[in-house]
């Protein structure tokens, strides 16, 4: 059995820099008595990594008025709507930005498009983290859709003023075809490009593995967008995909059969679980031969 293993697999950039403020936080608070380290919702989509982080006492809020004076929160990696992290300060904690900075460069793009109140429309999934933050920074109306259907349900006036933009780990592919569609149909549309590099790199290394092999894994938390998409990638190759969030959920006869494995992980996956899995995969073909 041949396994390959994709070079993208792991942390992203905005992810290991929001673990690495949280590990300073957690380093600085030894001297600070008192001093609970919060995140407002889970940091980063990894139940794994989260799981650790609360083992040495980190603690996740999901509702910011649960917030007090002594904490010191974390914004997580997806971002928060801007009301929010304003509302944060005013609780006297000691807030920390730990937004992705792809995530905070598309923010900023957004309040620039649209500061003469034009309409966003927003490519991405209405109930994420990000692309809640996302929608908060827009002056005017926005208009949130997941695939190119959802675009009929959308009055759109060809004399208005109109910025698109997308979800940091949308598929490009995807987005290219709406810009398109839309371009023709909006000529005051201004398209912006906010899809991060990262995630074409994973995208494009997900569907040439993909195409190379009769199986792949997907390892990733259960709640990454970013993780489902590489699997949905992989899958309309026509190939058996597995979304996995470690080994354990891995089951021999699926592969018992196969000769060629592609493996590879959401941006928020830790290379420990990777690992395992590879592992895994490679002591099964051992006990094969």
């Amino acid at each position: 059995m041949d396994i390959i293993r994709a070079t993208t697999a792991g942390f992203c950039m905005g992810v290991s820099l929001a673990l690495q403020k949280l590990e300073e936080e957690l380093t600085q608070s030894r001297n600070l008595a008192n001093s609970r380290i919060c995140t407002l919702g889970p940091i980063i989509h990894n139940p794994q990594v989260l799981a650790d982080f609360e083992s040495k006492g980190v603690v996740c809020i999901n509702n910011e008025n649960e917030i007090g004076p002594d904490d010191r929160v974390l914004i997580r990696a997806h971002g928060v709507p801007q009301k929010t992290e304003a509302f944060l300060r005013t609780r006297g904690a000691a807030v920390r930005d730990a937004t992705c900075p792809r995530v905070k460069k598309a923010q900023l793009s957004i309040a620039c498009a649209t500061n003469k109140g034009a309409t966003l429309l927003l490519f991405g999934e209405s109930e994420h983290p990000e692309v809640r933050g996302l929608v908060s920074y827009a002056h005017g109306m926005s208009h949130i859709f997941s695939n190119e259907s959802e675009i009929d349900s959308i009055e759109l006036l060809p004399d208005s003023s109109y910025v698109l933009a997308s979800q940091t780990t949308q598929d490009r592919e995807a987005f290219a075809a709406i810009m398109e569609r839309l371009s023709k149909q909006l000529p005051k549309l201004v398209v912006l490009q906010t899809i991060c590099d990262a995630t074409k790199k994973r995208q494009e290394e997900a569907r040439r593995i993909a195409r190379m092999v009769e199986a792949m894994v997907v390892v990733g938390g259960k709640q990454s967008g970013n993780t489902r998409r590489l699997a949905h990638l992989a899958a309309q190759a026509g190939i058996d995909t597995f979304h996995v969030e470690d080994s354990s959920e891995m089951a021999r006869e699926n592969f018992l059969k196969k000769n060629r494995i592609g493996l590879t992980a959401g941006a928020s996956t830790p290379k420990s679980l990777i690992d395992e899995v590879e592992n895994w995969l490679k002591n099964l073909a051992n006990c094969s031969d």
